[in-house]
């Protein structure tokens, strides 16, 4: 039997709680299906750049963080550019950007790295 999954409204609701809980500026930037759509997390960073994430899960079905468009930080362009082809590829897309420069936003769960990374 397969675990209960929660909502992507319900856990988009949770962390924008969580960021203004921890003064962090969070925006909902595209919603998308409230029920299964699936998660883009930018967390913005100093100097105009962005981690972009993509809410995923290891081989074995724990609940993770891939890195998306590049290796590490990317210039806001890049991100910008990354958002744009994912939103029109994909209309349940959810965006959620979150100003973290200080590096505090608490992730629910690991960053899984891509192969070869």
């Amino acid at each position: 039997m397969s675990e209960a999954r929660l909502k992507t409204k319900i856990w988009i609701q949770a962390q924008v709680r969580i960021c203004d809980l921890n003064a962090l500026p969070v925006a909902v930037v595209h919603r998308g299906d409230p029920d299964a759509g699936t998660v883009l997390l930018r967390l913005i960073r100093a100097a105009g750049r962005s981690l972009l994430l993509r809410r995923s899960s290891s081989f074995d079905g724990a609940a993770g963080w891939m890195v998306v468009a590049g290796a590490d930080e990317v210039e806001a362009a890049a991100a910008d550019a990354y958002i744009a082809r994912e939103r029109a590829r994909d209309r349940d897309l959810w965006v959620l950007e979150i100003e973290d420069i200080a590096g505090r936003y608490p992730l629910d769960a690991p960053i899984l790295r891509k192969p070869g990374v």
